[in-house]
């Protein structure tokens, strides 16, 4: 990072002072500073500068990253003794992002995450890689005046064929207003001189062979934080009768065809997603166990379908991993509900020793009200039944504070 542009001298740097509440949540080691905690500022800030924090003694408490547009104003890059935030300490930043994946994964898997966010001292940023291509995805518009910066030390540190950004929903049209040339899907670099990639990227995952829709794809391209629980799928599956529900490019299905499943169904109510799992299917036939099982799909909406489906639709294990059901606090108590209901109806369709794979990506829904919700499904079910095992984030995608434990998965056998 430029040392002057992440050190604003005396006379010009923005200092904020905040609640006392405020106080407390930052010390804690909260990432995020809302606008409703500062009570006084010493100018405008402007988007993207570093913001410095005092306390109400008028002594250092952080520094973070400054958005004037976003309900969360600050986002906290630094908490404790004063730091110089110069382009060592950013080369340093990276580092530890990057040494803490370093001896996760081999050359079986090229498909994984290098900066989780917050979680990694990079907030409202990730990066992932697939194979060669790095893909940056920002979630907050303080990072669109450092990306050049951010774009050099990559270039740097890792090695890679090109780099391409993503752009969250909620700061696109701003990013397209300040820069054209840095809109969603943008090659930021290239050794192809910016060559767009004609088709999907193709990644490793386990030895799998995924596609992955990097300029327009959801989230990055892929799920790659569902690596773990696919993993454990591939080794319930032997012999198995196995509905994908909301299956999105068939990850689950393709591990559970590996893993020896008899027929796989993947029920999806994108045609797009439903094509990009018949070629992540085509693309691992070189695995006897892929190329034996029967692939089906279905474009349907996966909650109706589960409910009003006929009843000789019968699976041996199913996996329920629906999209968000909370954006917003306000929507938590519909969501419990509606996974409630969501895998009644799953387990309405299992077999007798059937497996039901229930997961949740609603950061809203904490764990336990998730695992609650899953649970009270199974008890009215009058089935018995076992809890397995339950599971949360891998090591690419840490969990450092409340808001950032988003991702559950429970695992149930019923025997009757």
């Amino acid at each position: 990072m430029n040392p002057t542009a992440a050190k604003p001298t005396a006379a010009t740097r923005l200092r904020l002072r905040i609640t006392a509440a405020a106080e407390s949540i930052v010390r804690a080691g909260h990432p995020w500073l809302f606008a409703d905690s500062i009570h006084e500022l010493n100018r405008a800030g402007q988007t993207g500068e570093l913001a410095v924090i005092y306390d109400r003694k008028d002594k250092f408490l952080a520094v973070g990253l400054f958005d004037p547009d976003s309900p969360i104003r600050v986002r906290i890059l630094h908490a404790g003794k004063p730091q110089t935030l110069d382009a060592a300490w950013w080369q340093a930043r990276l580092e530890q992002a990057l040494a803490r994946r370093r001896e996760l994964f081999d050359e079986h898997t090229t498909g994984y995450r290098l900066i989780h966010g917050e979680s990694d001292g990079w907030p409202g940023l990730v990066l992932d890689r697939y194979d060669t291509t790095l893909v940056l995805k920002i979630y907050t518009a303080a990072w669109l005046p450092r990306l050049e910066e951010i774009l050099s030390l990559l270039k740097e540190k890792i090695p890679c064929e090109r780099i391409i950004l993503r752009l969250s929903r909620n700061i696109r049209s701003l990013a397209e207003r300040r820069a054209p040339a840095r809109q969603d899907g943008a090659i930021l670099f290239s050794h192809d001189a910016g060559t767009v990639p004609g088709a999907p990227i193709v990644f490793l995952e386990n030895g799998i062979r995924f596609e992955a829709d990097v300029l327009r794809g959801q989230k990055t391209g892929f799920f790659l934080d569902q690596r773990e629980n696919r993993a454990e799928v591939e080794m319930l599956s032997r012999g198995k009768k196995v509905l994908n529900a909301f299956s999105f490019s068939g990850g689950f299905s393709v591990y559970a065809a590996r893993g020896g499943a008899k027929s796989v169904t993947d029920l999806d109510i994108s045609a797009h997603a439903l094509a990009s799992a018949k070629r992540n299917f085509a693309l691992n036939e070189n695995f006897p166990a892929v190329a034996a099982c029967r692939h089906e799909t279905i474009q349907a909406d996966a909650f109706l379908w589960l409910e009003r489906a006929p009843v000789k639709f019968k699976f041996d294990l199913i996996v329920l991993d629906p999209p968000s059901l909370a954006k917003r606090e306000s929507e938590r108590a519909a969501a419990i509900r509606a996974y409630e209901k969501l895998n009644s109806s799953g387990i309405a369709r299992l077999e007798r020793g059937g497996i039901l794979v229930a997961g949740s990506c609603s950061a809203h829904v904490s764990a336990a009200e998730f695992f609650d919700a899953v649970r009270r499904a199974a008890q009215k079910s009058s089935r018995k039944f076992t809890e397995l095992k339950t599971a949360q984030h891998p090591p690419d995608h840490p969990a450092a504070f409340k808001e950032a434990e988003y991702l559950k998965v429970i695992y149930l056998k019923f025997m009757t």
